[in-house]
């Protein structure tokens, strides 16, 4: 009896655990989850993307460049406080360690977009590609949210 109250458990859980998945985008050892962006308020020229970068391999990877044809350009930033001041450091990649998850979100890592093309509008989506030294370049859809989200599928603070 407790064999088969087990496996019905299993089976429930991982009935709630497949939508977590199906944001994932895998490229050897590494996996992407839920990318998404802000929509763009008015005539906001630039705008940030931002997921997690789990490594699931044994050896460390290197996330050394992004690229859109949504925007003019596409770089690698950290939003850091200096001396109560908000500033943005451009980062020549983002070291991603085994096992390590590294999260890209709203006042820390993201990947800047300078120079929309379009106004980014709550509900579209558009293509991105990541460059890592070792899993070499992955293709994903960026979700766009409200403009006041907070993290992928959250709108708040």
């Amino acid at each position: 009896m407790v064999t088969i109250r087990s496996f019905l458990a299993s089976i429930a859980l991982t009935a709630f655990a497949v939508p977590a998945l199906a944001n994932d985008i895998h490229a050897g050892d590494i996996v992407i989850s839920h990318p998404w962006a802000r929509a763009s308020a008015g005539k906001a020229g630039n705008s940030a993307a931002y997921f997690a970068i789990t490594d699931t391999g044994k050896s460390a990877d290197r996330l050394v460049d992004a690229a859109t044809p949504a925007a003019e350009s596409a770089m690698l930033h950290l939003s850091i406080m200096e001396n109560g001041v908000a500033k943005m450091k451009m980062l020549s990649g983002i070291d991603i360690k085994p096992g390590e998850v590294v999260e890209l979100k709203p006042g820390a890592l993201h990947v800047m977009l300078v120079g929309l093309k379009a106004p980014l509008k709550e509900g579209d989506r558009f293509p991105m590609t990541l460059t890592f030294q070792k899993a070499g370049e992955v293709k994903l859809d960026v979700e766009i949210h409200g403009p006041g989200a907070s993290h992928a599928g959250h709108a708040g603070h």
